[in-house]
């Protein structure tokens, strides 16, 4: 048998070596039947973690210890790293976290996983092991969870949102019926999730190639209105896919209505300084013109999104479009905006001592350009400056 690609590069080949028994998991395998790409390489062996620790180092791989309490270290060979869990069966479980014991049993290991798809496993040589059908699953386009799904949920129930994630990219048109009972059973238990691992997995779901019929089955089954109350319908998305737009933000900024308290979701979900800030930016669609076919409000829209940073204008007219602001086409490709051509500096070299009054008069600089559709140049800008003085 021959070995796939993906394991036949030095680093997953010292792996093996090192490790007698062990073998690649989860993703890797299941993109590598499924014809994906594979990114990421994942694998398994039946020692406990200090052990495959010391085996590892005695092989020459770098080992970090990146998620020792869950059993996994990161080797890494020619800079290529792999994480390496030791192979494991759940102990106590709480709805959000595992206290785990290590085994050396691969289906007891592979009937802890989430989904059918995700419990598969490759030798070294390729020989695929498939204790719960997840090759079938895969070919029609079916994400089940592994036994009960009632059980898996309970174990974790962001369990719920990954199938959402998954169903987006390797689920057909007729969802797991008895994965889908379970999880409008249990939506209640989503409120025990922290508010990273919701938005964590938010974002990858919108990252999907085309999420919006997820999106539609987390609203009918209750679990969207749970973890995002402030999405409107995922038609509000058809525009941005239409274009081929795939970034994860402008999705969200498209699924929030007019008037969304943009501050208190960043706090709810706990974004990142730069999230928030571009989700502001995305929302701030008071300055799209009303008359688009206007080529002077049409640059005056660009310099105040450039103004602003964070967004593109075409992106922010999309944005507008699905709020229901009218048929904004002529702006979706606007390109970045003209930047205002003065600074502080100007002012102060025309003489105007440091204060507030030089932020005054640069603004209302500023203004009388974006008036004039933000064609006026530095010279010009500069004599409507010194004839405010």
């Amino acid at each position: 048998m021959t070995a796939p690609a993906f394991l036949a590069d030095p680093a997953p080949r010292a792996i093996f070596a090192a490790l007698p028994g062990a073998r690649a998991v989860g993703g890797c395998v299941r993109d590598h039947l499924a014809g994906l790409p594979v990114h990421d390489i994942d694998m398994a062996a039946p020692f406990p973690p200090e052990e495959i620790t010391r085996r590892l180092k005695a092989a020459g791989l770098h080992v970090f210890e990146t998620g020792l309490a869950h059993g996994t270290v990161t080797a890494v060979l020619n800079r290529a790293p792999i994480e390496v869990t030791s192979l494991r069966r759940d102990v106590v479980t709480d709805g959000r976290h595992a206290e785990v014991a290590w085994t050396t049993d691969w289906n007891e290991d592979a009937a802890r996983r989430d989904f059918t798809i995700n419990a598969m496993s490759m030798e070294g040589d390729g020989t695929l092991h498939d204790p719960f059908d997840g090759v079938a699953d895969l070919a029609a386009r079916r994400v089940r969870f592994v036994g009960d799904a009632a059980t898996r949920l309970a174990e974790d129930y962001l369990r719920a949102l990954r199938f959402f994630r998954f169903q987006a990219r390797y689920g057909g048109p007729v969802p797991d019926a008895e994965a889908l009972a379970a999880i409008r059973a249990a939506v209640p238990g989503l409120a025990r999730l922290s508010a990273e691992r919701v938005w964590s997995e938010i974002k990858r779901l919108l990252a999907a190639p085309d999420p919006r019929a997820a999106l539609t089955l987390m609203a009918k089954s209750g679990v969207l209105p749970a973890i995002l109350p402030e999405a409107g319908a995922p038609a509000r998305l058809d525009a941005a896919m239409a274009r081929g737009e795939g970034d994860v933000l402008l999705r969200l900024a498209l699924l929030l209505p007019v008037g969304t308290d943009i501050a208190a979701l960043a706090r709810r979900l706990k974004f990142s300084g730069e999230e928030a800030a571009r989700l502001r930016a995305l929302h701030a669609t008071g300055a799209v013109p009303a008359d688009p076919s206007d080529p002077r409000a049409r640059r005056r829209f660009a310099a105040e999104v450039a103004a602003r940073g964070h967004a593109r204008p075409g992106e922010v007219a999309l944005v507008a479009a699905a709020q229901g602001r009218g048929d904004l086409a002529p702006l979706f490709d606007l390109g970045p905006g003209p930047e205002f051509p003065l600074q502080g500096r100007d002012a102060l070299a025309l003489g105007v001592p440091p204060g507030p009054r030089v932020g005054a008069l640069l603004a209302a600089t500023r203004a009388w350009w974006l008036e004039g559709g933000a064609e006026a140049d530095r010279a010009a800008c500069l004599d409507h400056l010194r004839g405010m003085l």
